[in-house]
């Protein structure tokens, strides 16, 4: 294994560092947001900001590298983020902030098709899936590490936004003072959503709706934790604690949707959602370690769902449509992730922290059944007849913090 991984060492390096960084700053912006007393509609702007460009990134990102390649592209990406971590402490207000953040959603996709053109280019089908498996490691690694740093300075000041760009502009140098060779240039993947809809109702809207839940979650469960009166630690920990459990639950989630129709995992998951959310509303819990077992519970249900859209809609692809399908669904996902912030701000500023939750519920109850009402439409595809969802480059595991352009960066395994 190490000989696998010793080509591509630094820039699984230069993936730790960028998701350290942007861990930091998934949880201190909305932390200083809220110690500046801006309400949690006016952080849902953030998080609407950061969607639409990241979405944009995804359009626009592939022709800049086509045009000077993916080398120079990633250097000024990861330039263009340790300036908007710089910006936001030395500006503060909420529409600045809303194009710094903007920009950081522009800038981190592309450098997530830089890395995952790289690293399919550096390895073969005999080590995709265990190169991935680590990949999806060190960027979850990197993502809890640099909540962690949070305890360790002052939010109101400006030190931890210096060190999240010193971060992220440390990230560049293991990458590039490498000498492994390029990937190969990226082509152009056209999008068909109302043939893709066709195709796969289920994971078309599950993908909208998977993007409302992760948007709401990025840019407003910090402040959720803040309300319910948890320390920077105790906000950095339940966010931890969610993401363990969907690490956990991943892998046995996708597999179990390898034997049965996808769609009725996906209705277990949405009621999962509704459940854990409706107990969070009633319980209302302040205890932290009751915070923690709850997030760690809904972390399972969480993190997995927009891998079952993927699966979903590819099993009734001709494998000539796996990136234009995937790329359709991460547009959509997008979209619904600028959607998720507005809905859950407006609900928290009616209901206070319970509304981050009725959003939650609401979103995971459209989930669950709308595929089951798709599950009564279309019979389900023999399982023996579908591909195989754990072992697909096109599947792996995504998370919502850093939802990743894999249908971009495959692009160019179809040259």
């Amino acid at each position: 294994m190490f000989r696998q991984l010793l080509p591509i060492a630094a820039l699984l390096t230069s993936t730790f560092l960028m998701l350290t960084a942007g861990g930091l700053a998934g949880i201190l912006l909305p932390l200083r947001a809220g110690m500046e007393g801006w309400s949690p509609t006016t952080v849902g702007w953030l998080g609407t900001g950061y969607a639409l460009a990241f979405t944009g990134g995804c359009i626009i990102v592939p022709r800049l590298v086509r045009r000077v390649g993916h080398v120079r592209v990633f250097a000024v990406l990861l330039t263009l983020l340790s300036m908007s971590m710089l910006m936001h402490g030395l500006i503060i207000d909420p529409w600045a902030w809303t194009l710094f953040r903007a920009l950081a959603g522009f800038s981190l996709a592309g450098s997530y098709m830089v890395i995952e053109s790289w690293l399919n280019e550096r390895v073969t089908n005999s080590t995709r899936g265990m190169v991935f498996s680590i990949y999806m490691i060190v960027s979850m690694l990197g993502l809890l590490v640099g909540q962690y740093i949070l305890p360790f300075g002052d939010p109101a000041t400006q030190a931890l936004f210096m060190i999240g760009a010193l971060i992220y502009a440390g990230a560049l140098v293991p990458t590039g003072l490498s000498n492994a060779q390029s990937p190969r240039p990226l082509t152009q993947v056209s999008l068909d959503l109302p043939g893709l809809y066709r195709k796969s109702p289920a994971a078309l809207i599950g993908s909208l709706l998977a993007g409302i839940i992760a948007g709401a979650w990025n840019f407003l469960a910090a402040i959720y934790g803040r309300e319910i009166g948890l320390s920077t630690f105790g906000i950095a920990t339940m966010i931890a604690s969610s993401m363990i459990g969907g690490a956990i639950f991943q892998y046995p989630i996708g597999r179990m949707s390898d034997f049965v129709d996808r769609r009725y995992v996906m209705v277990v998951a949405g009621i999962g959602g509704v459940a854990i959310s409706l107990t969070m509303i009633m319980v209302q819990p302040t205890t932290p370690w009751v915070v923690y077992t709850l997030m760690f519970v809904f972390g399972t249900v969480l993190f997995p769902i927009y891998s079952l859209n993927v699966a979903h809609a590819n099993d009734f692809a001709e494998p000539s449509e796996f990136v234009k399908i995937s790329s359709g669904l991460l547009i959509v996902y997008g979209v619904g992730s600028m959607i998720g912030p507005q809905i859950a701000g407006r609900l928290m500023d009616l209901n206070g922290p319970s509304g981050f939750f009725v959003t939650m519920a609401i979103s995971y109850a459209a989930y669950g059944s709308y595929a089951f009402w798709r599950s009564l439409r279309r019979a389900s595809q023999a399982p023996s007849e579908r591909p195989d969802f754990a072992i697909r480059p096109h599947d792996r595991p995504q998370t919502p913090e850093t939802f990743q352009l894999h249908p971009l960066s495959e692009a160019a395994q179809e040259e």
